[in-house]
């Protein structure tokens, strides 16, 4: 009987440790898969104020320039914004609407026009601007 329960608990153990390891490997491998998003190139300090009204590349530009932020992807589909990496060429598709294909890993801080916070980063693999938008 003793012999019984020890085994039942090395058995239960080692399901556990699997279906542990299971899982987080099914989340690497779930958050390096490439992925396709519209929306925006827009930027950290405005880049929350997409909702209701699209960027300009003017603003844009000028933000990042003067307010310390960085180039960001305003997602249509989750209405979120993401840090979008390479920074060099999310900056050619400022204020426009845009398809990017990449995977989402990892958090940066950037600034807002409320202050300090921090979002999930995009480091895209391409970034095609939308016709006729």
């Amino acid at each position: 009987m003793v012999k019984t329960k020890q085994i039942t608990k090395r058995l239960l153990g080692a399901a556990a440790i699997l279906l542990f390891a299971g899982s987080l490997s099914s989340f690497v491998a779930a958050s390096g898969t490439a992925q396709t998003w519209k929306g925006y190139v827009t930027d950290t300090y405005c880049g929350l104020n997409r909702v209701n009204k699209a960027p300009t590349k003017s603003c844009t530009l000028e933000c990042v320039k003067s307010k310390h932020a960085k180039y960001a992807f305003y997602n249509f589909a989750d209405k979120k914004v993401y840090i979008l990496n390479p920074q060099s060429e999310a900056a050619k598709y400022a204020g426009q609407s845009v398809t990017v294909t990449g995977t989402v890993a990892g958090h940066e801080e950037f600034r807002t026009d409320k202050g300090t916070d921090s979002g999930a980063v995009i480091t895209a693999s391409s970034i095609t601007p939308q016709a006729g938008k």
